[in-house]
């Protein structure tokens, strides 16, 4: 008495058989980022030391290839390239106005690690931008949109 398995049967293993070999071999696909482009965001950590609440330090994207914001005492604009999870800032120019207390510490560290980035990420909520030489990340909370 032979065994013979219907052809039906062989056509549903072999998808199941594939499926089953990508989840053993990195589990599900990796989600694409979240798109940065109109997003507006304040930052509440910078590289593991929490941010000054005021003056508030920013970061928007108002447009493809477009960034801006507020340094913590100045303002700041310049050009972003954004491919993938992949973030990278071009030159930064920024007004010029004196700082009192803290703020300018803040600014310096603040838009010099912003030249430092290297890739970036959503999670729950807060944009995280990960900086070449800081062992954290910068991480912001998303900033209602004006109207």
């Amino acid at each position: 008495m032979s065994l013979r398995l219907p052809r039906f049967r062989f056509a549903f293993c072999i998808p199941l058989i594939a499926a089953l070999a990508g989840c053993a071999a990195g589990g599900t696909a990796a989600t694409p980022p979240v798109p940065l482009w109109g997003s507006e965001w304040r930052l509440l950590d910078l590289g593991g030391q929490a941010a000054m609440a005021q003056p508030a330090a920013t970061l928007a994207f108002p447009q493809p290839g477009q960034a801006a914001g507020h340094g913590s005492c100045n303002r700041f604009f310049g050009t972003v390239e954004i491919d993938r999870d992949r973030i990278r800032f071009g030159l930064l120019a920024a007004t010029k106005m004196a700082c009192m207390g803290g703020a300018s510490q803040q600014e310096m560290r603040y838009l010099g690690a912003l030249q430092k980035a290297q890739r970036y990420e959503v999670k729950d909520g807060s944009l995280l931008i990960h900086v070449e030489g800081m062992d954290q990340p910068l991480r912001f909370s998303r900033s209602a949109p004006r109207p």
